[in-house]
């Protein structure tokens, strides 16, 4: 039963996703472009190198040969894992997956155009001069994206033709790999959003969790509660399109389906990854029997997962970095780890850079006690921890 894993990214997410595996006896190889990153500190080996480059993934994998390859991250040649799954490797969640979720447009066109969900109206831009036609098109304000990026990286919002140049640099400033081209999205007016964590299994049905409602601040994620309320018909749409859209993509493993909620649009498919959510880390609060780590792990293994059910509901605040050091040090964590139905993780990152996720609170309350207060109190304790210069 034990696997051989090899996991391309190594930061927080994949990190749990080891602790996961080693709890199942797993051999974890984590693979990242710097040394010393978050989920190498507890995987049983680990390689640096860059993902982009074809030709050093694939000696890489020649030199592992691992039975499962694990995607973390989108910054990957990810065209080379069809490659690997014709040399017998299971990719997770499959290499048609990962390769057209890591590209806005792949998905965009797959979800809209193939599949017929609803989703924000939309352009493509290759040069500047696209970009001003387009967003005269979709109307102002609009949201502008690279197609490659992740964590927010390069996305902006245009609420008039002025802001056009410093979105375009944005968003070329922010992409991934060598692929320059934006998406510019129609603004929707939504009440909230959610990712509803979608498992899909190798010998067992689709289940979903629980909605996890999320606050972002440009595309990047601040804090997560779950359960999200939401009205019965809107979930259960947004289960629809979860099971539609992971159908089509193919493969095990955890989904991390983004959705607008409005309650006069109804609900809006907006971007998905294959694999464990940054908004899904409120699960490391003991919200559900099984966090979405352990739900990825057994996933990839095949294991079963005969249900998952809502023991108590959670929420998130993210610890960012204010400075640049590569000795970051840490204050305020006795007061986070002195109240009640409360976790704290620091993720370990070697350095630390403006802005730079470097930890997460995550608390914790009976299913019936106000959700707000519970939001309130977690985002007050990840306040209270500094990221300080250690050296």
């Amino acid at each position: 039963m034990q696997k051989k894993i090899m996991l391309l990214g190594s930061g927080e997410l994949g990190k749990e996703f080891v602790i996961a595996c080693k709890r199942k006896g797993q051999y974890v190889v984590a693979c990242d472009k710097y040394a010393g990153a978050p989920a190498m500190q507890v995987a049983d080996e680990c390689r640096v190198f860059s993902m982009l480059d074809g030709d050093a993934l694939m000696k890489t994998v020649e030199e592992v040969k691992p039975d499962i390859i694990v995607p973390e991250i989108e910054a990957i040649r990810t065209e080379k894992l069809y490659e690997c799954e014709r040399m017998g490797i299971q990719v997770v969640p499959s290499a048609r997956a990962v390769n057209f979720t890591m590209n806005r447009k792949s998905i965009r066109e797959l979800a809209h155009t193939e599949l017929g969900l609803k989703t924000a109206n939309y352009r493509y831009a290759n040069t500047y001069e696209e970009l001003v036609e387009a967003a005269g098109e979709i109307g102002f304000p609009c949201i502008i994206k690279p197609l490659m990026s992740s964590s927010g990286h390069g996305q902006s919002k245009a609420d008039s033709p002025e802001d056009l140049p410093a979105s375009w640099e944005c968003a070329c400033g922010g992409a991934r790999g060598d692929l320059k081209e934006v998406i510019v999205e129609q603004f929707i007016p939504f009440d909230y959003e959610i990712t509803l964590l979608t498992v899909t299994q190798q010998h067992g049905p689709t289940l979903f969790c629980q909605p996890v409602g999320h606050v972002q601040k440009s595309g990047d994620y601040r804090e997560s509660f779950q359960p999200k309320a939401m009205r019965p018909e809107h979930l259960k749409e947004a289960q629809r399109m979860a099971d539609k859209v992971t159908a089509a993509l193919t493969g095990a493993g955890i989904w991390g389906v983004e959705f607008f909620v409005s309650e006069k649009e109804g609900v809006i498919f907006s971007e998905l990854s294959p694999r464990p959510h940054d908004t899904g880390m409120v699960t490391l609060a003991g919200t559900q029997n099984l966090s979405e780590f352990e739900l990825h792990c057994r996933a990839v293994l095949g294991l079963p997962i005969p249900e998952i059910t809502q023991e108590r509901q959670g929420a998130s605040a993210v610890i960012l970095s204010p400075i640049e050091t590569h000795h970051p040090d840490y204050e305020g964590m006795a007061d986070v780890c002195a109240a009640e139905r409360t976790y704290l993780r620091i993720f370990g990152k070697p350095e630390a850079h403006v802005n730079r996720r470097m930890g997460v609170v995550v608390c914790w309350d009976t299913l019936d006690a106000p959700q707000d207060a519970l939001r309130d109190k977690c985002k007050a304790l990840a306040a209270k921890v500094k990221v300080t210069d250690g050296k």
